[in-house]
């Protein structure tokens, strides 16, 4: 393939998507030409079987589940009583309900994995309430965005099971790697957040907490998070390292969600105060869907689509058993799952047809040998690999750029002796990046889509500045640091 040729079809594609044709159908329209040009007629007939072999990879089932999960979270009262939760432990620090709002967005991230809608949660939760009390909009806005966007690395993120199904590599590694990246990242978010309202009080006012009544007195925020949070730190613990040990997965962590409910029981009756019981039914419920899903992977139980399937079951049992479920619930959660997935495995069938018409028309040898004649080190090669993916990130989703760019930069990374689970994290953390970055950034436009008239595209773009910056930094650590994604692996 000629570098004409290269550059005439990615030229194409930008002039479809600025004409608003989806990327789907544009990037399988240009496969399409490129197997019909170089192979005929007769070239065409690869289009099926790519699609096929790919909608038949069992693990792709948990993208959907997943998507669901989130619909119903987003649907029900879960997400608001954890986000009032939150509040009642952080609000007396200045800049509290910024800190809660980022807590929240680590824990739904780490609930379902799924971007746009826990911005757009987010959005309907937390937004009004800082504007309310008089929190900077730009620090608001900011907040939301870059915090929602931690689902992105945060297991089970679908960027990690598109990647690792993509790639080859394993997504139960992918997971353990991701782990201790995402958490930085949200706890450099936090220390932010702390640091900046701090030096500059007017961005966050102090809010009151509401007059407590006489059985709520007495109560500490240091212990009543750590009565609330403690016996699923234990639980957890004992699922994981008792399976690490050697023992069976399925005996080790039902142990560990078991310890978990026993010693948060034990807590709630031995408090009895009003607030820790709204603590406790606000964080409850999500860290128990937390603890099952990812204690199951983590644990050996089950793969990541079983996994899924259990966070679902648990999600719509708790919901049963608080007396919300509703059959416009399920059917609106339904149909927003369809929507989603359409619109990804559109974009899944149209990237990967182009990205199989590239590869057998010579594209990846092309590329390769580009690289190779620069003489580049191979660490300046991983660096040029991750500008190419926040160029593209401007203007593509994360799964049209995972279809396009890892059958070129896989084997280039395999060749150099890298690690494609680093690789993998790195590439996350470049989406995270790319979900922020102007002028097709999607966290605005999710965003935009819930917020008051008066807060425009550019105002929300604004916001964005020193959050990317945060994201590019841990970035770099992670970089020039693998062992911060790799450690837990090996």
């Amino acid at each position: 393939m000629s570098s004409e040729i290269i550059v005439l079809a990615f030229a194409l594609l930008v002039v479809l998507l600025i004409a608003g044709v989806p990327l789907g159908f544009s990037t399988g329209a240009i496969g399409a030409a490129l197997l019909w040009i170089n192979f005929g007629p007769a070239g065409l007939s690869l289009i099926a079987q790519r699609i096929y072999d790919l909608a038949v990879t069992f693990s792709l089932l948990a993208v959907p589940l997943f998507i669901f999960m989130s619909m119903l979270l987003e649907r029900s009262a879960i997400a608001h009583r954890m986000y009032d939760a939150l509040n009642l432990l952080l609000c007396r620090i200045r800049g509290g309900v910024a800190v809660t709002t980022a807590g929240m967005a680590v824990i739904m991230a780490a609930m379902s994995g799924i971007i746009g809608g826990e911005i757009v949660l987010l959005g309907l939760v937390a937004l009004p309430q800082m504007l309310r009390l008089g929190y900077d909009k730009h620090l608001t806005i900011g907040t939301i965005c870059a915090c929602g966007s931690l689902g992105t690395m945060i297991p089970p993120s679908v960027v990690l099971i598109m990647y690792g199904l993509i790639t080859q590599t394993s997504i139960n590694d992918m997971f353990v790697a991701a782990v201790v990246p995402g958490l930085l990242l949200g706890a450099v978010f936090i220390g932010y957040i702390i640091i900046r309202v701090n030096l500059n009080p007017a961005l966050a006012p102090v809010v009151e907490r509401p007059p407590a009544t006489p059985q709520e007195r007495g109560g500490h925020p240091l212990i009543e998070m750590t009565l609330t949070l403690a016996p699923f730190a234990i639980g957890g613990a004992a699922g994981v390292i008792g399976a690490q040990a050697g023992a069976e997965g399925a005996t080790s962590v039902s142990i560990g969600i078991g310890t978990c409910a026993a010693l948060q029981l034990i807590a709630i009756l031995i408090t009895q105060k009003r607030q820790d019981l709204i603590i406790a039914h606000g964080l409850v419920p999500p860290l128990l869907i937390v603890t099952v899903v990812m204690g199951s992977i983590y644990g050996g139980i089950t793969g990541i689509t079983e996994a899924a399937a259990m966070g679902v079951g648990v999600t719509l049992l708790i919901i049963a058993i608080r007396g919300e479920f509703q059959f416009d619930l399920f059917a609106g959660a339904m149909e927003g799952t369809f929507r989603s997935t359409g619109a990804i495995m559109w974009v899944v069938f149209g990237a990967t047809v182009l990205a199989g018409a590239f590869s057998l028309s010579g594209g990846n040898r092309y590329i390769a040998s580009l690289l190779a004649d620069m003489n580049l080190s191979p660490s300046s090669t991983i660096l040029i690999m991750l500008l190419i993916f926040f160029i593209l990130g401007m203007f593509m989703d994360w799964i049209g750029i995972i279809l396009l760019t890892m059958p070129i930069f896989m084997p280039i990374v395999r060749s150099y002796g890298f690690d494609p689970v680093w690789f993998g994290v790195l590439f996350s953390m470049s989406m995270q990046v790319a979900f922020l970055s102007p002028p097709f950034g999607s966290a605005a436009f999710f965003l935009k889509s819930v917020a008051p008239p008066e807060i425009d595209l550019p105002t929300i773009y604004r916001s964005f500045g020193p959050f990317i910056l945060l994201q590019i930094a841990v970035l770099m650590l992670v970089f020039f640091v693998p062992d911060i994604a790799l450690f837990l692996v090996r």
